[in-house]
């Protein structure tokens, strides 16, 4: 990408006007466009190399909101508190579709918990209640298998609509910068954690520095 110098001299002789902006400020445009087009790219990359490797369960269909803003996610949850998936930008978030009369999320939730505790400061988990859950059995449900992340009970529906869930479990895995970049019917660990390190390594291209080309290399 090449900035265009809207300069123009009367002739070889004339000396650049007082307020002439400093190379180094006509750079800075150009570093912000790179910065904007490394990141696209890395969503790009993320994206296509999800789509080429297996997915948790070999029956986890494509999802049409993987690659695009993760839905608005918001409500109360079983402790009563409120909960909105905004508030966990800059952090990796699963937003996992459970219900307590699911035996296969009862499979998975050991995997989901091991995950939680070893990037516990990096990754949040949010569950949402599908279905005609029971609060009380629901609470029963985290009291014996464990998990202390928030489960959104009160959003009608509204939320298996927005993610396109049809049944359960389901998990959409949702970057930094709020964007979904993967999707299973059923997860484990070893997904997880490849996922997790896919993206973070995408992500550190994205963000490592960028030297702009500069009007004497052209």
């Amino acid at each position: 990408m090449t900035a265009v110098d809207d300069r123009a001299s009367a002739g070889s002789g004339t000396s650049p006007e007082p307020d002439e902006p400093e190379e180094g400020a006509q750079s800075r445009p150009k570093v912000a466009r790179y910065i904007a087009l490394a990141v696209g790219v890395v969503l790009v990359l993320f994206i296509a190399l999800l789509a080429t490797r297996p997915a948790a369960t070999d029956e986890s269909p494509a999802n049409a909101i993987v690659g695009k803003r993760v839905p608005a996610l918001s409500g109360a949850t079983l402790d009563g508190g409120p909960v909105d998936v905004d508030k966990f930008r800059g952090k990796w978030v699963l937003v996992n579709f459970v219900a307590e009369w699911c035996t296969a999320c009862k499979v998975e939730h050991p995997d989901l918990l091991a995950f939680q505790k070893a990037h516990e400061n990096e990754v949040q988990v949010i569950g949402v209640a599908y279905g005609s859950n029971s609060p009380d059995k629901l609470r029963e449900f985290f009291k014996e298998n464990g998990g202390t992340w928030p489960v959104i009970t009160s959003d009608d529906g509204r939320a298996a609509i927005d993610f396109g869930v049809t049944a359960v479990p389901e998990t959409f895995v949702v970057a930094p910068w709020q964007t979904v970049v993967a999707h299973a019917e059923g997860v484990n660990l070893q997904w997880l954690e490849d996922v997790l390190a896919q993206g973070k390594a995408l992500e550190a291209q994205a963000q490592a520095p960028t030297t702009p080309t500069s009007a004497g290399s052209r």
